[in-house]
């Protein structure tokens, strides 16, 4: 590979930084409500099921099904973790994990490949094929959405191995790759 200029290095760690402050704020957030509004009413918990189970997508029986699981498969005395509830706490770890490693330069690798694998999931939950303005959606979107362009975005960092010029895997490895 080509060795990169100071500019394209910083752009991409821009990007990095950007794409994984995204994610850690959206698993942050999912993982803090219940919380309270601004009139100090408490909000409802976070659940990924309403998404999973509005699904339009190629996939979206499989989304559906994952959506509409609520079979116990842990129990302690009175608490029960649900399947669905296993993908309420997996989704905000996820998140938070990938938003930290690209924030971070740590396991950069990794926790772009995680972000690859939600938004492609993401993505396929609800491809935009309508191409008209959808109630209650932001913006008019045609097959190329915000979520597929954050996706090209993170394919772009997986590319280029951000981490192996900039963030704690240069300190990690000790050495610093100029391409």
């Amino acid at each position: 590979m080509t060795p990169l200029a100071r500019g394209p290095m910083v752009a991409l760690i821009v990007l990095r930084t950007i794409v994984g402050w995204h994610f850690l704020y959206e698993g942050y957030y999912k993982l803090l409500v219940p919380g309270w509004s601004r009139a100090g009413a408490p909000l409802a918990h976070w659940s990924a099921s309403g998404y999973l189970q509005t699904a339009t997508g190629p996939f979206a029986s499989l989304f559906h099904a994952l959506g509409s699981m609520h079979g116990t498969l842990f129990a302690f005395g009175s608490t029960a973790i649900t399947t669905t509830g296993v993908v309420d706490v997996l989704v905000p770890i996820g998140l938070v994990c990938a938003g930290m490693a690209l924030m971070l330069g740590l396991y950069t690798q990794l926790g772009a490949w995680i972000a690859f694998l939600f938004l492609s999931l993401f993505y396929l939950a609800y491809i935009p094929t309508a191409g008209v303005p959808v109630p209650n959606a932001e913006g008019t979107y045609l097959i190329v959405n915000k979520t597929l362009v954050e996706l090209a975005a993170v394919g772009v960092l997986i590319a280029f191995r951000t981490g192996e010029f900039a963030g704690l895997d240069v300190w990690r490895r000790g050495t610093v790759r100029r391409t």
